[in-house]
């Protein structure tokens, strides 16, 4: 039996020389303690998890869009002292994206968007570079961000909280301990009043922050409350890919509108 047309790795040739895809997704997660209850792949089976539910709603809009595979390294200099943390620079990323855009040049497909699962992780300056030279259009997404979590969580938390753990107790139940053995998620926090409240930035020492390597407490948590959330980012995420595919690359402004970033 065939795989899904929508993700690569499980395309085969014959199908695939039948497709001329219009948009591809890159899902980038990490490999990264998740408090003591969640597994370590947790940014990369999210990640992936939803970016396939939202290409297979965009496929069935008759959109071909393609799931490449999912990169589960990420930015995490900052807990590289927590155990088995796994870290890519960011100027490694930056290679890593551009050569993937080289390969999806060479095949024709025209757009790519970067879909990100891991805080540590920000695109948004590569693809500014990489932009000024490459043929594919390039945009990313936090998909942790694409709905309110608020409207969904009591506490979303920042990291193995409710939020992270919600969503995997509904993805794979299997691979989350019971909500009895994990973590508080309780955190440290700036002691520069400037760096607590937003008004500069700086990445944090992650030893420094949290014993149990969670922000956020997880016990309130349940599968059904991350299926809600689930299906609310993939509606819109899905949504978004059908309206990407069909747009003209030599058309894509309108006057009148304004946009979060510039």
């Amino acid at each position: 039996m065939a795989g899904r047309p929508y993700v690569l790795c499980e395309v085969p040739l014959k199908a695939s020389r039948s497709v001329q895809y219009e948009v591809a997704v890159l899902p980038w997660g990490a490999t990264e303690p998740h408090n003591l209850h969640l597994p370590f792949g947790t940014d990369s089976l999210q990640v992936e998890a939803v970016a396939i539910e939202a290409s297979r709603l965009a496929w069935e809009s008759n959109t071909k869009v393609v799931v490449l595979p999912t990169i589960a390294l990420g930015a995490n200099a900052q807990q590289l002292d927590t155990s088995m943390t796994l870290n890519l620079r960011p100027s490694t990323q930056a290679a890593i994206l551009r050569d993937v855009v080289e390969s999806l040049e060479y095949h024709g497909v025209p757009k790519l968007l970067v879909l990100n699962g891991h805080g540590g992780n920000d695109f948004r300056q590569m693809i500014r570079e990489l932009q000024a030279e490459a043929a594919v259009f390039l945009c990313s997404s936090n998909w942790y961000g694409i709905a309110d979590s608020r409207a969904f969580f009591e506490a979303p938390g920042d990291h193995a909280g409710e939020l992270e753990t919600s969503v995997m107790l509904h993805l794979v139940p299997e691979l989350v301990l019971p909500l009895d053995e994990a973590g508080s998620g309780d955190a440290n926090v700036f002691r520069v009043r400037g760096l607590r409240d937003g008004t500069a930035w700086a990445p944090r020492q992650w030893r420094h922050v949290t014993k149990d390597t969670g922000v956020g407490d997880p016990r309130a948590a349940s599968a059904e409350k991350g299926r809600r959330f689930f299906e609310a980012v993939t509606r819109t995420l899905g949504d978004f890919l059908v309206d990407l595919a069909s747009a003209d690359l030599n058309d894509m402004y309108e006057s009148g509108a304004t946009g979060p970033d510039i």
